[in-house]
């Protein structure tokens, strides 16, 4: 695994990689310094109080010196070799550079970010620590603009790309650490995921098609690890869609449980299970839906031989569900993979 750290100055990339490297036994990778100069005078005295202000930042990280390469191609060439090591990087600053990372099934490409007062406060104490005059805060935001939003050579470009994005509002090294640990930033299921969360974010794709006006749910019947039928909710083929009036009770915006009776609209269960027929289900099918099934759709499953039931979100009636299901034999488990998109480091009970 190569974890790639990008983001904006003093948003603790270089703390997270020693988290990394001290505790988790990864080791540095640097690319070659290529003096590459910047776009404007003032861009240039960012890079250079900031180069000062880091100085031995990244060697203190480690007992290991970093492998230092020459460029992106002979760092992929090495870690291609050796890709079930664990290696990570702060210094990727060019998005073709990135984008060749992000072709390899062993990169993580992780963003940082921390509020702005809080990044110029400890810029600051790495200034003092080095014996640096700080700059005043109003100059600080104008550093941090140009380097992430600068039109060749911002950062935002290459933060936007991350599979996961980490706000690091630690006060602490312990609370980082702590937050780290719980995280586990570097489970393999991020690069890879395995089948429940492969056939669950099919589903949730799915559920990006359905028109309903009450709430989109997907769905994709499994067996053997092959897909057999994919559904979304919304109205039957040939009826107006639900979302252009085609189901009066959803577009009356009554609550969840309210007037079923009189819903047009097909479920996603409902939708996949007609889709694959009786007799492509058989024994061994897994059902995998972003939502838990309701009572309608338990039935059906039911009926036609549904061996496991997998479900993300839960619903308003899963006790109901799961009573239903448990007395015909088909097991019912809530999925939840590892966190990605945004996520708080921060001391535990924050919400991510």
């Amino acid at each position: 695994m190569l974890i790639g750290l990008c983001g904006a100055i003093c948003s603790g990339k270089h703390t997270i990689a020693e988290y990394l490297i001290k505790e988790e036994g990864f080791q540095l990778l640097k690319l070659k310094e290529t003096g590459l100069s910047q776009t404007t005078n003032e861009l240039d005295g960012v890079n250079n109080h900031q180069a000062q202000a880091s100085k031995g930042v990244e060697n203190e990280s480690s007992a290991l010196p970093p492998l230092v390469f020459e460029d992106d191609k002979s760092l992929l060439d090495f870690v291609t070799r050796r890709w079930q090591g664990l290696w990570v990087m702060t210094d990727i600053q060019d998005a073709t550079i990135l984008h060749r990372f992000l072709l390899r099934p062993f990169f993580l490409l992780v963003s940082v970010d921390a509020p702005i007062g809080l990044r110029w406060k400890r810029f600051m104490d790495r200034c003092q620590a080095r014996l640096l005059d700080p700059p005043p805060l109003e100059k600080f935001v104008l550093w941090n603009d140009r380097h992430l939003y600068e039109k060749e050579s911002g950062r935002a470009k290459l933060t936007d790309l991350a599979q996961v994005r980490l706000f690091n509002s630690s006060l602490s090294l312990q609370e980082l650490h702590t937050s780290l640990k719980t995280l586990d930033l570097a489970n393999e299921q991020r690069l890879r995921p395995n089948w429940d969360q492969y056939f669950m974010e099919l589903a949730s794709l799915a559920a990006q098609r359905s028109n309903c006006m009450k709430r989109r749910v997907g769905c994709v019947l499994v067996r053997d690890f092959r897909v057999i039928s994919t559904g979304y909710n919304g109205t039957p083929r040939h009826l107006k869609n639900c979302n252009e009036g085609g189901c009066p009770r959803c577009n009356r915006g009554e609550g969840g449980g309210v007037g079923l009776s009189t819903c047009l609209c097909l479920h996603a269960e409902e939708n996949a299970l007609l889709e694959a027929g009786r007799e492509r289900i058989r024994e061994g099918a897994v059902l995998y839906c972003d939502t838990c099934p309701c009572l309608t759709c338990t039935v059906k499953i039911a009926q036609v031989g549904i061996t496991e039931v997998v479900y993300s979100q839960g619903y308003n009636m899963d006790s109901e569900s799961a009573t239903i299901l448990k007395a015909a034999g088909v097991q019912l488990r809530q999925f939840s993979p590892p966190r990605n998109g945004l996520i708080y480091l921060e001391k535990s009970g924050s919400t991510t």
